[in-house]
């Protein structure tokens, strides 16, 4: 059984929400759940990505994580982050391996 995504209503529960049900329900309850239809995976590298492409750095530590747990390696997510800094510019990248080299550490 899936672990119910609660990070939503953690954070935001009692500001917002109507955004924490979404986040948890609809976003990682129904979209992230469609394993058969994407990978997790797959489903990491492309947040990963657009996460890094936008420069929204505060959420890409837990989603390296969770790209971890799925199975992305230390060497991917360097060949990644190489990869995306010729299209979304080498000052991302650097933040984003700033971020990837604290999760893959260990």
């Amino acid at each position: 059984m899936t672990k119910k995504q609660t990070a939503g209503r953690d954070a935001l529960g009692e500001f917002a929400p109507k955004f924490a049900e979404l986040n948890d329900d609809v976003l990682f309850g129904e979209v992230w759940s469609r394993e058969k239809n994407l990978a997790p995976y797959k489903r990491s590298l492309i947040t990963i990505s657009a996460l890094i492409t936008a420069g929204n750095y505060e959420q890409l530590s837990a989603h390296l994580n969770m790209g971890k747990a799925n199975g992305i390696t230390q060497e991917e997510i360097s060949e990644v982050i190489t990869h995306l800094a010729f299209y979304v510019g080498w000052p991302k990248a650097w933040s984003a391996f700033n971020i990837a080299k604290e999760v893959y550490k260990d």
